[in-house]
């Protein structure tokens, strides 16, 4: 990118003016890593200062049984294998319960296409799970999900948001997205819940008052274009609900292990370079949006504590057992942080940390960076 097209977009950023979809192109098409990291947290910044946002949180898998045969999935199990489960709704409360002396705030649900289970299964879940720990959030279930119990249930989106709302549903999950684009969404997923049906849920949920995340997963077989059209989608709803919370980049994780149910296992991983750079451009981008998330198990502790740095502002929370990925991750990220690892994380990358719940709203300012630490080198976790 020239020096002219720097300033125009420079400019374009500094007044508040929205970038278009050439714009975008033309940032991921800049080798200049540091002046992307810079024009993005200047942006972050003016949004949300020094601050950097996490949540005590934990994850619960009710099961791995799924019909999709997603490309990039490692997690989904058929019916029949060894390995398969799926959560009697007492053992899902038990394990539940045993992560409350945490202090969790939020407890986050999402699940394989079970074939057979029945649609009253996961309204049941809720009800059950909220009686048991009535002060944490329900985060659950993505707009795939919420499209196959419109399939197994006959019923509407807007009566099954309903049921699930009153069994103590306080938001959807953001994943379901992937990509976008028909030319790569095709190559990659295998479900029937594509953007028009995705959108139209999480639509749907924000008229009822639910704010949701957003997000995108890259690092695969898509191209800039096709982010920056998947930015630009979700930009678009924005405007016109004002429901999402965070857009989230997650970076695809290729199996190590060799499992054949990921047919992508042999696509490398996106560098932290192109990491850093897809944060840049989506909180460049992506201007509606208060926060941007760094999943810091998808990204490792390093990249994640430099994304603050490029445009991110929220570190996910502790997690625990993040299934999801660690099915196909295989380099290293820990499966838990607790509230003291956050902080020390965030405060080591030079930013305030903020306690949040599920909706954004401060449950407890920390204390900020201690000079004194910078004193003695300290060591980097992977």
């Amino acid at each position: 990118m020239d020096a002219g097209r720097k300033r125009e977009i420079e400019d374009k950023v500094r007044a508040g003016d929205r970038l278009d979809r050439s714009d975008g192109e033309a940032l991921y098409a800049s080798d200049d890593l540091a002046w992307l990291g810079a024009l993005a947290h200047e942006v972050r910044t003016r949004k949300n200062g020094n601050q950097t946002f996490f949540n005590v949180n934990r994850h619960l898998n009710l099961t791995n049984v799924c019909s999709a045969s997603c490309a990039y999935c490692s997690f989904q199990r058929k019916p029949g294998e060894a390995d398969a489960y799926t959560m009697r709704i007492e053992e899902a409360v038990r394990l539940a319960k045993e992560m409350e002396p945490s202090g969790i705030t939020e407890l986050h649900i999402v699940n394989g296409l079970h074939p057979t289970l029945p649609w009253r299964y996961y309204p049941r879940s809720l009800r059950e799970l909220k009686v048991a720990l009535p002060n944490v959030a329900l985060k659950a279930f993505t707009a795939t999900e919420i499209h196959w119990f419109e399939k197994i249930s006959g019923l509407g989106a807007d009566e099954i948001l309903d049921e699930l709302i009153d069994a103590g549903l306080e938001s959807l999950t953001g994943g379901g997205a992937e990509i976008f684009d028909w030319e790569i969404r095709q190559q990659i997923v295998g479900h029937e819940t594509h953007w028009e049906d995705w959108s139209r849920i999480h639509r749907l949920a924000h008229s009822k008052g639910l704010r949701t995340p957003s997000t995108m997963l890259y690092g695969h077989v898509e191209s800039p274009r096709h982010r920056v059209d998947h930015v630009l989608r979700l930009r678009e709803l924005q405007d016109e609900t004002g429901g999402f919370a965070v857009f989230i980049p997650l970076r695809f994780q290729h199996d190590a292990a060799g499992d054949p149910r990921n047919r992508l296992m042999n696509q490398p991983m996106a560098t932290g370079a192109e990491a850093l750079k897809t944060f840049a451009v989506s909180r460049l981008l992506f201007d509606n949006v208060d926060h941007i998330k760094c999943f810091w198990v998808m990204h490792g502790l390093t990249t994640a504590q430099l994304a603050l740095n490029f445009g991110a502002d929220d570190l996910d929370g502790s997690v625990v057992e993040y299934k999801i990925t660690h099915d196909a991750d295989r380099f290293g990220t820990p499966n838990t942080m607790t509230r003291e690892d956050l902080l020390t994380l965030i405060r080591d990358a030079g930013f305030q940390p903020v306690e949040r719940d599920t909706r954004y709203r401060v449950i407890r300012d920390y204390e900020g960076p201690d000079p004194a630490r910078r004193d003695v080198p300290q060591p980097i976790d992977a």
